[in-house]
């Protein structure tokens, strides 16, 4: 499993679609902040999205995606320049018995799709915190020709109830972030720490046999062989790129890993010692103990415990 769905998987990700929505003539909807990231698809016309931290708003066309990381406060309309209305509100007021919402009756029809994410609290360290507040992927952009067979699923999937809807829009969902992610990696855009080194032609690979391999007791020298480096070359090109040296990045992946499980339940202590590379419950122990302040049976015990290691540090 590569390093992008490995992470993923231990977030825990849960995908929640939201109604389809169909609306006429002037109309703006403001929509309050919740965790974790937000999703959307225009399938027929265009309107504004605009955030209330001074970023120029963007026109979305039909086929564009736009992706909200940070779970941050947004509004959407026709115009930037009309007052909002409670975005939420009126989902629930105007949502008809086929789980469309429609809004106005004048005008050309604008129609859009969506959904949020709620991840496991390691999201934000892990993931989140290495992307920009918005990524856009309008529809002509480079790379985005993988996404362009969703709109249309999405909007098949959203017009009307039917059975297994839900499990079809959840997984459509986890394909749009996915194609998302993936067309923001290749965009060139700079993407700080772990997730930006995935493109990397050198240190993607060695970010994927860490992760795919990371009970091995790694060197620096094969590490760098298995990617054509030099030791010294290797390690200095990881840690520009990761933000720390690549060992240390193997520690804080073994500690991920060994929260996640910790959290899961159904592994003895031992067992996750041994899942992550120890041979030796006490040494492991010792080791989570730096990393997360609290022995294993602590961290599992506590509903407050943080994510473990230092994967967020930026570069």
């Amino acid at each position: 499993m590569d390093p992008l769905s490995q992470v993923f998987s231990l977030l825990r990700v849960q995908s929640l679609p939201s109604a389809r929505i169909e609306v006429r003539g002037p109309w703006a909807m403001r929509f309050d902040g919740r965790p974790h990231a937000k999703f959307g698809a225009v399938l027929q016309g265009a309107f504004w999205l605009w955030t209330e931290d001074g970023t120029p708003p963007l026109h979305l066309k039909a086929g564009d995606f736009y992706l909200l990381t940070r779970g941050q406060s947004y509004c959407t309309g026709s115009d930037p320049s009309l007052d909002a209305i409670d975005g939420r509100d009126a989902l629930a007021r105007l949502v008809g018995s086929d789980g469309v919402v429609r809004f106005g009756e004048a005008g050309d029809k604008v129609s859009a799709a969506g959904g949020r994410f709620v991840f496991d609290d390691g999201a934000k360290a892990l993931l989140l915190d290495w992307l920009p507040p918005v990524i856009h992927v309008p529809a002509r952009s480079q790379g985005a020709a993988a996404l362009q067979a969703l709109p249309e699923l999405l909007r098949l999937e959203t017009q009307v109830v039917r059975p297994g809807a839900a499990v079809i829009a959840t997984n459509l969902a986890t394909m749009v972030l996915m194609q998302c992610l993936r067309v923001h990696l290749a965009s060139g855009v700079h993407t700080p720490g772990w997730l930006g080194a995935l493109h990397d032609p050198k240190i993607g690979p060695a970010l994927g046999l860490l992760h795919s391999d990371h009970t091995r007791a790694w060197t620096l020298d094969e590490l760098g062989s298995h990617v054509a480096m030099s030791r010294t070359a290797f390690t200095a090109r990881f840690k520009a790129l990761v933000g720390v040296p690549p060992l240390r990045y193997l520690h804080a992946w073994r500690m991920a890993v060994a929260g996640a499980a910790l959290k899961a339940g159904g592994l003895a202590i031992a067992q996750v010692a041994e899942s992550v590379g120890y041979g030796s419950p006490a040494a492991f122990s010792s080791a989570f103990l730096r990393a997360t302040g609290m022995r294993p049976g602590q961290y599992r015990s506590s509903r407050a415990a943080s994510w473990p290691g230092p994967l967020q540090t930026q570069a």
